[in-house]
């Protein structure tokens, strides 16, 4: 399923990407490894600042943790 960013929705776009995100992990839809900016900009047609915004959101959650070079992953429940 592609999401995009509502232009009606009073969120900032980054905000809307890290809670479809968000919502995709609490749910277990999303387990692993979390797409990658890349990725995530393309199915957004966000820019790079916007898709690293939610994930400092996301890190910020306690909902995924990076690993340089290697990409960002779910965090597992303590």
């Amino acid at each position: 399923m592609v999401r995009t960013i509502d232009p009606n929705d009073p969120r900032h776009p980054y905000q809307q990407i890290a809670d479809h995100l968000a919502e995709d992990i609490t749910s277990g839809k999303l387990t692993g490894r979390v797409p990658s900016e890349l990725e995530l900009r393309r199915e957004y047609s966000a820019g790079a600042s916007t898709v690293q915004r939610a994930f400092a959101v996301l890190r910020e959650r306690g909902l995924i943790y990076t690993v340089p070079g290697r990409g960002s992953f779910v965090k597992q429940p303590e």
